[in-house]
This record gives C-alpha cells, structure tokens and sequence, in this order.
C-alpha cells in the first residue's frame, strides 16, 4: 500500500479501508493539505462553473441512485444484525425518494445567490475612504457525523456554493452508503473542472480519524460541524481547537398557550412530535396553559397517545388519561429521539418561558395562540436558535428555510445560529478603497 502521505484523491472507493495506526495522523495530515490547496482554488472559482458543478453533482446522484441504495441496504442490514433502534435505521436508510429530495436539494443549492463577494455593506468616512464589508469562504470545513448518509451531499453542496472544501467524517454505520454518495459528487465536480480535493471522504472507520480533524489537522481545518448523537456532540464541543458550528440537544417544546384554537394545536403538535421522532427539529415537551387545560389537554394527550405516542406527564396530565406514565425530573431535560413526550400543565405564559429556559437547549420552540401579544413576548423572550408561532417544529430545516439544505443546527451565539446554510459557512473581509489618504 502506498505510503499515508502519498494517498491521493479517490478514497471513496476505498470505504472502510485500514490504515495503519502509525500512518492515520500523515494520512489525516496529507488530506487536510489537499484540502486547503483546493480551498485556494475555489474560493477564486467563478459562481457559474460552481453552479454547473452542484447541477451536474445532482444529476450524477440520480444516475447513482441504484449503486448508492445497494451500499445503503449492506449498511442497513449490518445495523439490524447489530440491533440499532427503529430511530437509528430510519436516519440511517435511504430510499428512491430520500435520494431523488437528495439531488433536488443540491438543485437547490445550486439556484440559490453565490454569497462569496456579496458587499454587505458599504459606507464612506469624513475622510473619504470607502469601507466594504465582503463575504468570503471559511477555508476548509470538517463535517463529522453519524448514521445518515444524505449528510454527504448536504454538506459537499453548501460548502461548495459557499467556496469552502471538505472533509467528510461519516459514521462508521454509513460508511458504505456515504462513499457511494461521495463518488457521484466527486463525478460532478470532475465534470466541471473543480478540484477533486475540494470534497474528500475520511475512507477508514478508525475513531482515531476524528481526533486529528478535532486538532485541526495541522491549521488546515477552519470549523469543524458535528451531526449526530449527545456523545460525539460532546465529544467535538469538549476537544476541538478549531471552532465549531453544532447543538448538544434538541429539546423542543410546543406550549399550547390559553388563547390556542384547539384544532390547530392538534395539527401542530402532532406533526412537531410524530412526523419523524428521530430528527433534532422533533417536540420532545408540551407545556398546555392551566385555562386551556379544560378544553385542550385531553384531546391533545389522546391524540398523541392514539398515534403510537408514549405520554409521561404531571399529576395534570396524567388525570386527562389513564394511559399517561408519571414524568420524573429527567423527563424535562431528555430529548428522546423517539416516540415519546413530556407534557406539563403550567400556570401562565411566563411559567412557560422559564420552564423553557431552564430544561430546553436553545435549540426550536414553538408557541401555538390567537393572541399576538402573547406571541410576540414568546419569540421575543425565548432564547433559542428557532422560535415559531402556530408552526411545528419540524420546520428546524435548512431546507425549509429556503437554504436548499442544511449543514446542521448551530445553538451558539457566535457568528451562525439555527439551520447552516451556505450563507453561513462564509466569513468576510473589508474592502477600502482610498485616494492616497494618510493617517494624521
């Protein structure tokens, strides 16, 4: 086998290869080097022939469709025999239609505004110098994530409409359905004419891998995202030297607030807790105002519970229905990822905020209620990324930003917050422009 440091570009065809673990750091190494040169060269690549290649990417993902759904049912099937959850399988599977929204995403992307070189600002001092403020690319981006693969091609398209390259450390779970995925959109850059390196694949399922992505790789890694579980989030969070873009927990809530109308706080609860139950933009608490408890509370738990939905409430609650389990102390601060929901009757719309300040992560909140005054303190009020009023939070979706698709959900407070989209992954510089001005 060659040498680490000699490995060149295609690794996607070598998903789950070994590398041995006194070549890992050089092999790590050689491919963050490669990714800065490709970061030079498209940060300067014209928006048109970076447009070309996300459509050609798209295209080559469609054509890909029944090698990368062969790769994807060996992964899946190694997940059951391993006995993942019914959660872990559903982000982890691919079907004809999760990889046709796949290329349409990239599509997307695709049509969306070039953010590099867009003048933010612009604005002329006393003294005559005209200052711009201008969107540039990041650099290199490491996006290290777990079970799903479409991650692959969410990730290459934004940074690449944003001008960055990456590097792509999929699950080991993944590793197959994310190298297929890789290997159509390495086709479509190539089919353009941008650099190959601008998005590599980390082939090897050594968890050593992410230690040298979290150390930076030498000062070429810019950011690092994180997608996936409570523990590898905590883990980036914990041991990164560069900064990161990511959320620890989703835990949402939906308050039902006393001036709801009761048919669409059904529609919006039972969609924010079950359209999918596995993805961080899911309830995981209902919080019901006491005056809409008479009318509310035991249609919503009803509802819930009739859908396949475990509800663990207060002694409220638990008094609407019989088959309410008694939520404990854990329960408030515990995203499930499943189907299953904490629900408590509170006092007023303050009680609400502070009980979401308190137990929720700043990720997605939603308040359903006719009285716009009430909505307005609760968006205002409520520290999180997302705050809706009258929506579910399954709208916690780069896509259904208008962003074509998303990198992950940013919960801090520095430079991007909620879904990362392109626009996010850029940074900026300013541009002067004088006439022989001097400093006095």
């Amino acid at each position: 086998m060659p040498s680490a440091a000699a490995a060149r570009a295609d690794h996607s065809a070598d998903a789950g290869r070994s590398v041995p673990p006194a070549e890992l750091g050089a092999f790590m190494l050689e491919m963050g080097r490669r990714a800065r040169a490709a970061a030079r060269a498209l940060a300067l690549a014209d928006p048109a022939a970076k447009t070309a290649a996300l459509k050609a990417a798209a295209a080559a993902i469609r054509a890909a469709a029944p090698d990368i759904l062969a790769a994807n049912a060996q992964d899946v099937a190694e997940a059951q025999a391993g006995g993942m959850t019914g959660s872990f399988l559903d982000r982890l599977t691919l079907t004809p239609a999760r990889i046709a929204a796949m290329a349409e995403g990239i599509d997307t992307v695709a049509a969306l505004a070039d953010p590099v070189g867009e003048v933010v600002d612009r604005w002329t001092r006393p003294n005559g110098l005209v200052i711009e403020r201008v969107r540039t690319p990041i650099g290199v981006v490491g996006v290290i994530y777990e079970s799903r693969p479409n991650v692959t091609a969410d990730a290459a398209a934004l940074c690449l409409r944003a001008g960055n390259a990456v590097i792509l450390r999929g699950g080991s779970d993944s590793l197959r359905s994310s190298a297929a995925i890789h290997r159509a959109l390495i086709a479509g850059l190539a089919a353009e004419g941008l650099p190959a390196d601008a998005v590599q694949l980390v082939p090897v399922a050594d968890r050593d891998a992410v230690g040298h992505m979290l150390a930076g790789l030498d000062g070429t890694v810019d950011v690092i995202v994180p997608r996936g579980g409570k523990s590898l989030v905590a883990r980036v969070q914990s041991d990164a030297r560069v900064p990161v873009f990511a959320h620890l927990d989703g835990i949402n809530h939906v308050f039902i607030d006393k001036a709801a109308d009761l048919a669409m706080a059904k529609s919006v609860v039972l969609n924010a807790k079950m359209r999918r139950t596995g993805v961080c933009g899911a309830a995981e608490t209902l919080l019901v105002h006491k005056d809409a408890a008479a009318t509310h509370l035991k249609p919503l738990v009803e509802m819930l519970i009739d859908a396949g939905c475990a509800v663990r409430g207060d002694a409220a609650v638990a008094a609407a229905d019989p088959r309410v389990a008694p939520a404990t102390d854990e329960d408030w601060d515990t995203e499930y990822l499943d189907a299953i929901i904490a629900a408590k009757v509170v006092g007023s719309l303050d009680e609400a905020i502070a009980h979401i300040d308190a137990h929720g992560s700043h990720h997605t909140d939603s308040i359903v209620t006719q009285d716009q005054t009430s909505a307005d303190r609760f968006l205002t009020e409520v520290d999180s990324a997302i705050v809706l009023h009258n929506a579910s939070t399954q709208f916690a979706d780069g896509g259904e930003f208008g962003f074509g698709a998303e990198i992950g959900i940013a919960t801090g407070r520095m430079h991007a917050r909620g879904p990362v989209g392109a626009e996010q992954l850029t940074s900026f510089k300013y541009r002067v422009h004088g006439q022989g001005q001097t400093r006095p």
